[in-house]
């Protein structure tokens, strides 16, 4: 099977050639052999961390078709990405627009960011039977991306609380959580929601009845939560704190790695450890503790260390 890459050369399709999941387990470049050695550690990690904290109950619980939605399937070079908010998923989901679109898109920097969070610009594992899903699970390499818990929802916070734009978000969540959290809220506050404290997000999350109400949204649900990583096997673990290096490997077990680099760009608004640091300065040890809870799995499962600047009870 031939099909066109982004360059006019012809590439020849997966078929008859190693898979990623093959290049992944033995690789065939020295050059790459020392990641799968990284690789393997992360792994282990998420393993013992499942196993430790075989949550709550010995049951394995079965994955619905709504727990998939956040599987990006990508038939050509058998993989499989879940993606996660606020860890460079929207420059994923357009690299994995390019691998997908059959050479319709070649830079992935040419596809507006708001194009490559429409759903149905790709192909998302619950859109499968069961048979397919299961085939696809076995035989694909599942792969996502991870970030310090906190950084990824301070990044997540001033995203959707503090951008005037944003105001779907206000109304959704703000409304509610200024009704909630805030003693003597103005009508305006209460009308508009778009003036969110960090100290009122964090209340909220930490609040049970948020959590019996309904799932957190997205942005900040847990990526135990999104990508089921003690249900699913995943192959990769990439993390924001070596973005590119992380996802050029990704590239390169795909086989795309001579044509295709993950897009680079320094963003000067980017939430960085010393900013998360700031944001917590006003958060109680109490509330710090309550929250770090929330989180705990994803810390443990990606081997992030208790933050210095955490003041816990």
């Amino acid at each position: 099977v031939m099909r066109r890459n982004p360059f006019g050369m012809d590439i020849c399709c997966r078929k008859g050639s190693r898979s990623p999941l093959q290049e992944l387990y033995n690789p065939t470049q020295v050059s790459i052999s020392w990641l799968s050695i990284l690789h393997q550690i992360r792994r282990d990690q998420v393993t013992d961390t499942c196993r430790a904290n075989s949550v709550s109950s010995r049951k394995r619980r079965v994955l619905t078709p709504n727990d998939l939605k956040h599987l990006v399937v990508d038939e050509d070079h058998e993989m499989i990405y879940c993606y996660v908010p606020k860890v460079a998923c929207t420059n994923w989901k357009r690299v994995m627009m390019v691998l997908t679109g059959r050479g319709k898109y070649s830079d992935p920097m040419e596809i507006p960011a708001n194009e490559a969070h429409v759903s149905s610009n790709l192909k998302t594992l619950n859109q499968y039977s069961i048979p397919e899903i299961n085939h696809r699970l076995k035989n694909y390499m599942k792969f996502l991306f991870v970030r310090e818990p906190f950084e990824r929802l301070v990044s997540a916070y001033r995203n959707k609380f503090t951008q005037k734009y944003n105001t779907s978000f206000h109304k959704r969540y703000g409304t509610k959580i200024v009704r909630r959290q805030r003693k003597n809220a103005t009508q305006e506050a209460l009308r508009k929601g778009d003036d969110v404290k960090f100290e009122e997000f964090v209340a909220y999350l930490i609040d049970p009845h948020t959590q019996r109400e309904e799932p957190f949204n997205e942005h900040w649900q847990t990526v135990y939560s999104l990508c089921h990583p003690c249900h699913i096997h995943y192959d990769l673990i990439g993390k924001y704190e070596t973005l590119e290096e992380d996802s050029n490997y990704v590239l390169q077990l795909a086989g795309v790695g001579s044509y295709l680099k993950f897009p680079t760009y320094a963003k000067s608004t980017r939430t960085t450890d010393e900013m998360t640091t700031e944001f917590f300065q006003n958060i109680s040890s109490e509330h710090q503790t309550q929250l770090y809870e929330v989180y705990k799995l994803d810390f443990l499962m990606f081997n992030y260390s208790v933050p210095s600047y955490l003041k816990m009870e």
